[in-house]
Order: C-alpha cells, then sequence, then structure tokens
C-alpha cells in the first residue's frame, strides 16, 4: 500500500533539529521524499506499523505534528504529478 507521510516539526525548540533530522531518516528507510517534509512510503501493513510505531516514539506531541495519508494498493489512479522533479515508479526497481 501507498502512505503519504507528511511532518512538522518544530526546531525552534531544544532537541528540534534533532527530531527532524531522525524522522527524516526513518522516513528515507521506508519511502522516497517528494518534498521537504513529505515522504511516499510502499509497505505493507506490518511495515506501516513499525514505521508508524517508530515515527510516533520520536516527536514531540505538543510541538510537531505527523500526518498519514493512505492511498491503498490502487495509487496509481490517486496520484497525478505536474512539474519538473521526475516520478519514481515505486514498484520498480531503482537503478542510476
Amino acid at each position: 500500500m501507498l502512505v503519504l507521510i507528511t511532518y512538522d516539526v518544530n526546531t525552534q525548540s531544544p532537541g528540534g533539529k534533532k527530531r527532524l533530522r531522525r524522522i527524516a531518516s526513518l522516513c528515507t528507510d521506508y519511502g522516497v521524499r517528494v518534498q521537504n517534509s513529505v515522504f511516499e512510503c510502499l509497505v505493507n501493513p506490518a511495515q506501516f506499523r513499525e514505521l508508524k510505531n517508530k515515527l510516533t516514539k520520536e516527536i514531540d506531541e505538543d510541538r510537531d505534528s505527523l500526518r498519514f495519508y493512505y492511498l491503498g494498493d490502487k495509487y496509481k489512479t490517486k496520484v497525478e504529478h505536474v512539474g519538473a522533479k521526475e516520478t519514481i515508479k515505486m514498484d520498480e526497481p531503482l537503478i542510476f
């Protein structure tokens, strides 16, 4: 299933910049960055539960926020891209 994950981390607070880096790193382990704080993650339900658990442990719920958009398995009909950044085919091998 494709899950779109967005986050907003308060970097004005102590430890905010560190939390921001850790959250971005976790998302990179499971998906592809499509905007500064937006990741597309193609995961199975177990992987998603694991990622969500890790992310919710990292944030400061009083200052930061996470959003999860569940696009499911038929995401190809739900995502449209316009612009310069090339779209990555999530279900194909990444070869550079």
